[in-house]
């Protein structure tokens, strides 16, 4: 039986959280909605970390709380040691859809972060380039979202969250509204990426398979008020490729997650 190689341990420094937090809860509408009770996390620098779980148990809350688009009702949350209290510069968040400017070509698009920033410059625009060609859209950079196929607009927008210089990537359900194909396509593209440059990534996801095939760490929520059940250990190192999908592995740990979310 072929067996996929496991992860590299890392060093202490390594293991040191860029993420992190602690009897993290949120409360909406007036105190009556849970949406998320006693979270609990630690994320070290350039860890890729999966929430995955049903509809409405507090992955998207949890990444909002992390970017600090919304505050916690309880609880100690931290990126790079400070307590997050508003948005940060050095984390970045991407959104299920692209949202992409239409009148903007995809280097002009990639280029908004840069011009919120203050000014464009000439380094800038080399970056925003090089970042094209990254997720393989070099000869694109002057077509419109229009031109573009939805695939290829993701990875405009993946370009676009990289262009903020961020080390910390949140990314909700990213490629959701993408057909398997290309969902599949974006995923190696992600993880290659995210490895290149050594951010620390929090994905959120409904597919257990791809929360497995992505992640160092899955975190496996309960429905609401969310919790987190049980935190699996991927041992798969990186790169990785889809075959490892067929691995008994890579299946076993799916049937583990299915299990966890089945007792809730």
């Amino acid at each position: 039986m072929q067996r996929h190689a496991v992860r590299s341990k890392a060093s202490p420094d390594q293991n040191a959280p860029v993420v992190s937090g602690s009897g993290v809860g949120k409360t909406f509408a007036s105190g009556t909605v849970i949406a998320l009770e006693d979270a609990g996390f630690s994320v070290p620098k350039g860890r890729f970390n999966s929430l995955v779980g049903p509809s409405g148990c507090g992955k998207s809350t949890l990444l909002r709380l992390i970017s600090g688009l919304i505050e916690p009702t309880s609880g100690s949350l931290q990126v790079h040691g400070e307590e997050v209290t508003k948005p940060r510069q050095d984390v970045a968040m991407m959104f299920q859809r692209a949202t992409l400017l239409e009148w903007r070509t995809a280097i002009e698009n990639v280029l908004l972060p840069s011009e919120i920033g203050g000014r464009v410059t000439s380094e800038d625009r080399t970056r925003a380039m090089e970042l094209l060609k990254l997720v393989g859209l070099g000869d694109f950079a002057f077509s419109f979202p229009a031109q573009l196929s939805g695939g290829m607009q993701q990875r405009v927008a993946l370009a676009r969250l990289l262009q903020t210089g961020a080390d910390v990537l949140l990314l909700d359900e990213p490629f959701g509204a993408l057909d398997e194909f290309t969902r599949e396509r974006l995923n190696v593209e992600l993880l290659r990426i995210v490895t290149e440059i050594e951010a620390t990534t929090i994905f959120v996801t409904h597919n257990i398979a791809e929360a497995i095939f992505l992640a160092d760490e899955v975190y496996v929520m309960t429905p609401r008020p969310g919790r987190i059940a049980k935190i699996i250990d991927v041992p798969f190192d990186r790169p990785r490729e889809l075959s490892i999908q067929t691995s008994p592995e890579f299946n076993h740990l799916v049937e583990e997650a299915r299990d966890i979310l089945g007792a809730h």
